[in-house]
């Protein structure tokens, strides 16, 4: 019987039963023999020096197994190799409010909880910079002495002519845009689960990058990677929380290599916001010249990133923000000056779209904004601009497929987007935007020449597939994609592949979740396992039959010699027949981008480059009340090119995700300051998204078919993102006539708006 395909096919994600029916484990539902409570003590001041810390109260508490300090493990790490400021616990001074200084690990919580009660700090506080733009301006008291007016990285970048373009406009105009810092709001908290043991360490983190992890807890510890194992449980979600090492990792392998036991840290949801890792503060000034025909002329862009304290993904986070701008149209004239700058506040990192999607909300604002001064259809114009791919960017960034042609015809006629733009009663409106991203990183975070992603199969004589895999299912569907590929490649069953993964001691190197990779960078190394797997099978057979290996084919899903259908095997044969032969069948397969996917050679080009981009365009119809200033999204129509759907039911998802997360930045979410602290770290206050503010978001899958993606695919969980805010903004000054500037849309801000609009209107004025 042939093969069925099992490509493109609606295929249930295999750990769907554990999570339907509540059998998954997560990290704190984990317990272990002796295992104890670890706590962290943060700080109350936002810049202070650490005189003195007295652990003996503490130490003294019945139940304190042990209680460590900074100075007790001294090493600095980060998830950069330029960016190595974070310790364990601080050692010199505080940076923010909720900054790490000692930990516990006792019998129960209460005793820890007492016991950090009883630690007795002496502070000498600073002066601390709350405002990224105030910062900068720091002429002393800097929060790292190594980094002058407290600016981590600052990039400036200049392709083509950008005067010339700006004198060739029709239409010149400049803007600036705001957008508050954001948190992931993942519905688990941070945890980890740390066992010491015979000078040997284990530990299981909700993680999205294990072989991170595993590098940071070898140099905190002192100890070499092979006396340590980290193995990744189900993630309840990440979003890129989780996608570089947070602090209690490293504070419950401290305490468990102390205390000599198990050491488990959970979060509270206030310590999640401390440990943040979200989208930062970010202050844009763009600049856009267009001609009469719709035809972006110029682009300059000055932003500025608040990252909080510490580096963190920081230089990546700005070189995104302003390299991708190239990445979606034919823009020939780009200027961007980024600076990424250390505040006292939690530290800001990578989170769903990293990077682009502040910078991407800025430029589908301002360019509905000079297509409306120039009487020009907002869609019409997006589609004057697109990219002639196969191409290379102004910036050099490598574009191979680019389905965003046809996400805009999709979007436009499903949405009878002729019908409403500009044609719709009053409070209600439609707001188009594009949007795009990488198929992961094209140069690794660590400096290293080894392959991006490595994938093992291995066999049992019963034709049982074994595929070892350390990439990071975060509910992405990553673990169901590799059985997919393996599967279809091999010609067997979904059902014959049992998975290994995301455990550094038994699994290879995988760089982890983050920037959209798993799929396409694991998907190629599976089927490069696949091949290496088939290519034993072929020997064995050709041995057996005394045959060359080019008189075999491959015959539903066995092997047989052409034209002899007498010699024919199943694959459960073949498999059989090659570990007799071979003595074992174990088989590699790994992935490195090409040389051509990795950009120029300026300061910052490492970061923007990819195998391939992801694209996206977007409708959204919105009402506007204009007595209470309520925005109600009522339908998205979003259209996404993923290259293939190797499986279009976890594509809708992953589609419908990233816009839901869009949603709640337009609308809701902002991580709010009062008086220099945070006063929303909860779930209460912390307003995002429930199931009943959901509008009909209607997915369409696009396929341009990747040259270089395994079986034509690419990104499909983050690209769809950073439509929906200016979408929504547009729609909003379709519907009412205001412009709004900085997410999220409250009423309160429609409200001023309208009042603004209704003062120039009087004065004889008008606001676009």
């Amino acid at each position: 019987m042939a093969h069925s395909s099992v490509i493109g096919k609606r295929v249930p994600m295999v750990d769907a039963p554990l999570m339907t029916t509540g059998h998954g484990i997560y990290t704190d539902d984990m317990t272990l023999p002796g295992m104890l409570a670890g706590k962290i003590l943060h700080s109350p001041h936002a810049h202070a020096v650490i005189r003195s810390i007295d652990t003996s109260k503490a130490e003294a508490v019945p139940g304190v197994v042990a209680v460590v300090t900074g100075e007790e493990f001294p090493n600095k790490y980060g998830i950069l190799p330029i960016g190595h400021d974070e310790y364990a616990l601080c050692v010199d001074k505080v940076r923010y409010v909720g900054d790490n200084v000692a930990a516990v690990a006792a019998e129960t919580e209460e005793a820890a909880n007492k016991a950090l009660e009883l630690i007795e700090v002496d502070y000498e506080v600073l002066p601390a910079y709350f405002d990224g733009e105030e910062a900068m301006q720091a002429k002393d008291n800097w929060i790292h002495d190594q980094r002058p007016n407290n600016i981590e990285k600052e990039y400036h970048h200049n392709f083509g002519d950008v005067e010339a373009g700006f004198a060739e406009a029709d239409l010149v105009k400049e803007q600036r845009f705001e957008c508050p810092a954001v948190n992931h709001h993942a519905m688990e908290p941070n945890s980890t689960l740390a066992a010491y043991d015979d000078g040997r360490m284990t530990v299981w983190s909700s993680t999205q990058v294990p072989y991170y992890l595993h590098r940071t807890l070898s140099n905190v510890l002192d100890m070499p990677m092979e006396q340590i194992r980290v193995i990744k449980p189900l993630v309840g979600g990440g979003f890129g929380a989780k996608s570089e090492v947070v602090p209690l990792e490293v504070i419950a392998a401290c305490l468990a290599k102390k205390a000599g036991r198990p050491v488990k840290v959970t979060y509270t949801r206030e310590e999640v916001f401390f440990a943040h890792r979200g989208r930062p503060h970010q202050v844009l000034e763009l600049k856009m010249g267009m001609k009469a025909d719709g035809k972006v002329t110029a682009t300059e862009a000055h932003i500025v990133q608040d990252g909080g304290a510490y580096c963190g993904f920081g230089p990546v986070t700005i070189l995104y923000s302003g390299q991708l701008i190239g990445a979606l149209y034919d823009l020939m004239n780009v200027k961007f000056d980024g600076y990424r700058v250390l505040t006292n506040k939690p530290v800001c990192g990578a989170m769903r779209g990293h990077g682009t999607v502040n910078t991407r909300f800025a430029f589908e604002s301002l360019m509905d904004m000079l297509a409306g001064e120039l009487g020009l259809d907002p869609l019409e114009v997006r589609k004057k601009n697109l990219l002639q791919p196969p191409c290379v960017t102004v910036n050099q960034l490598r574009v191979l497929s680019y389905g965003l042609p046809e996400c805009l015809d999709i979007v436009e006629r499903e949405s009878g987007w002729k019908e409403k733009h500009g044609k719709l009663p009053f409070g209600k409106g439609v707001g188009t935007a594009c949007s795009h991203y990488v198929s992961g990183a094209a140069s690794p975070i660590v400096r290293s020449q080894m392959p991006h992603t490595t994938i093992k199969l291995t066999a049992e004589k019963d034709g049982t597939i074994t595929l070892w895999s350390g990439a990071s299912e975060i509910g992405q569907g990553s673990d169901t994609v590799q059985k997919q590929l393996v599967a279809e490649e091999l010609g067997i069953p979904l059902e014959q592949i049992k998975l290994v993964v995301a455990d550094t001691g038994r699994t290879p190197i995988d760089l982890g979740s983050y920037s959209s990779r798993v799929t396409f960078m694991a998907g190629n190394a599976c089927l490069d396992a696949a091949r290496n797997f088939r290519k034993q099978l072929f020997e064995a057979a050709a041995k057996l039959w005394s045959v060359p290996e080019d008189e075999l084919a491959v015959s539903d899903g066995g092997l047989a010699v052409k034209g002899d259908s007498s010699r024919s095997m199943s694959f459960n044969d073949a498999v059989a027949c090659a570990i007799d032969h071979f003595g074992a069948l174990v088989a590699m397969g790994s992935y490195t981008p090409p040389d051509e996917a990795r950009g120029g050679k300026f300061k910052g080009a490492g970061v923007g480059p990819s195998p391939a981009y992801s694209y996206s365009a977007q409708v959204i119809e919105v009402t506007v009340d204009t007595e209470t200033g309520e925005v109600k999204v009522d339908k998205i129509w979003a259209a996404h090119d993923c290259g293939k759907a190797l499986n279009p039911l976890t594509v809708e998802g992953q589609v419908i995700g990233s816009v839901w997360m869009g949603l709640g930045q337009a609308l809701q979410e902002e991580m709010v300051w009062r008086n220099n602290q945070l006063i929303n770290p909860n779930t209460l206050e912390y307003k995002s998204p429930a199931s009943v503010d959901s509008p009909e978001i209607i997915p369409y899958i696009v396929e341009s078919n990747d040259p270089e993606g395994p079986m034509g695919a690419k990104e499909a969980g983050e690209g769809s993102l950073a439509a929906v805010i200016p979408g929504i903004a547009n729609a909003i000054y379709d519907a009412v006539g205001v412009r709004l500037t900085s997410p999220p849309f409250t009423p309160e801000k429609i409200l001023a708006a309208l009042k603004e609009k209704q003062k120039a209107e009087k004065n004889g004025g008008g606001a676009q």
